[in-house]
């Protein structure tokens, strides 16, 4: 008698083909996930880390935050850099490249620093921080417009005030026309400051016309600028220090502004014989303190003319050896004002080989924090080091 029938064996399951969307998901993934091709070690070296403020309390002192500004990233990053460019522009020596030069001796050039600036910045606090530089010798040469060099007499002779309530649109145009109040972004310059400046500067115009007359003296806007500055003799006034320490002053727009419309009001009224200014000797002389440099740095607020002629100077030398912009401005527009130091290099503005950065920022804003880590730190540094040791007496 047979035994039960076996069962049935169920076929063994088909390895199922994987589906098109399965294999194109798979290819996706590979893309995604690929791995990297090796760091160069001598290249990529820095870390992303921003400052840990639980670690210590010298974290929040004002160095060793900006010294942690390097590794942030973004604009914290290139505000870094500006400040490592703009101090090795402070120390370089022609001994550094010549072993001929005597280290420290009278033919030790240091590189010759061009600070150019926006007038809005003068209208703002940051003339005290340009006035600094100009006292104490820090800049080799300084390019602003007409508004630049009125803004700072100005203030000598009326102050500027933030609007009420320190915003930018609390009171209406129309309304502060009525009252005789200019507003500047969220600042106000009463129009009495503007009568001031005209009862003060235009005798001075007289007797610049009287020399130009009787000494056949010729006017350049520098020089009428460095006229002005020592004129002012105010401690406050960067153009003071500028005259008194001999900073040429270079304002190619001399005539765009209140300075402009007193240099009008006097021509009328000397008519047939007005004051003249001559804007070729300014374009020889800078051009000229560029060409002759051994060594030069632009470091530049905003854009505009101050940008453009400092650079245009730089020409003369085939570029200039370290850079520094600080400024809002875009390069979409093709404006000379936004575009980046790379552009300046193909026009040969700034040197192929050399060091420069473009800072995204409102210089009221990082301005102030790279002077503080360059001229200022070693300024106070060099003040306690004189304090802790005397000369004899």
């Amino acid at each position: 008698m047979s035994g039960p029938a076996a069962p049935e064996q169920s076929p063994a399951p088909k390895t199922a083909e994987p589906s098109q969307a399965n294999q194109e998901f798979e290819k996706a993934r590979a893309t995604i996930l690929a791995n990297s091709h090796p760091l160069p070690a001598d290249q990529f070296t820095v870390k992303v880390e921003g400052p840990r403020f639980d670690k210590h309390p010298s974290s929040i002192e004002l160095g060793n935050l900006l010294d942690a500004y390097e590794r942030i990233g973004f604009q914290a990053t290139s505000l870094a850099q500006s400040i490592e460019i703009i101090n090795k522009m402070r120390a370089w020596r022609l001994s550094d490249d010549e072993p001929t030069v005597q280290r420290g001796s009278n033919a030790d050039e240091s590189a010759r620093i061009f600070l150019g600036f926006t007038s809005n910045l003068v209208s703002s606090g940051l003339r005290e921080i340009i006035s600094f530089l100009a006292k104490h010798n820090h800049v080799s040469v300084i390019v602003t417009t007409a508004g630049g060099i009125e803004e700072d007499l100005i203030k000598c002779l009326s102050p500027t005030y933030l609007t009420p309530d320190k915003t930018f649109g609390s009171v209406d145009g129309k309304s502060l026309r009525a009252r005789g109040l200019n507003r500047i972004g969220n600042l106000i310059v009463p129009n009495q400051n503007y009568c001031r400046f005209e009862d003060w500067i235009l005798p001075i115009f007289d007797q610049m016309k009287l020399e130009q007359e009787n000494a056949s003296t010729k006017w350049s806007p520098s020089t009428v600028v460095e006229r002005l500055g020592h004129e002012i003799n105010h401690p406050d006034s960067f153009l003071y220090w500028a005259a008194k320490n001999n900073i040429p002053v270079f304002c190619p727009a001399l005539t765009d502004g209140s300075l402009g419309d007193m240099l009008c009001f006097h021509s009328i009224k000397t008519d047939p014989n007005p004051l003249v200014i001559d804007i070729v000797a300014d374009i020889r002389r800078i051009n000229e303190l560029g060409r002759s440099a051994k060594k030069a740095g632009m470091v530049i607020l905003g854009g505009g003319v101050c940008k453009h002629q400092i650079a245009n100077a730089m020409l003369y030398r085939n570029g200039a050896e370290y850079s520094v912009y600080v400024n809002t401005g875009q390069e979409f527009d093709g404006s000379d004002s936004g575009a980046r130091p790379d552009e300046a290099v193909s026009w040969g503005k700034i040197k192929g080989d050399s060091e420069s950065v473009k800072v995204f920022a409102d210089a009221t804003l990082v301005f102030p924090l790279i002077v503080a880590a360059t001229w200022a730190k070693d300024h106070w540094k060099s003040e306690t080091e004189a304090e802790a040791n005397p000369p004899p007496k």
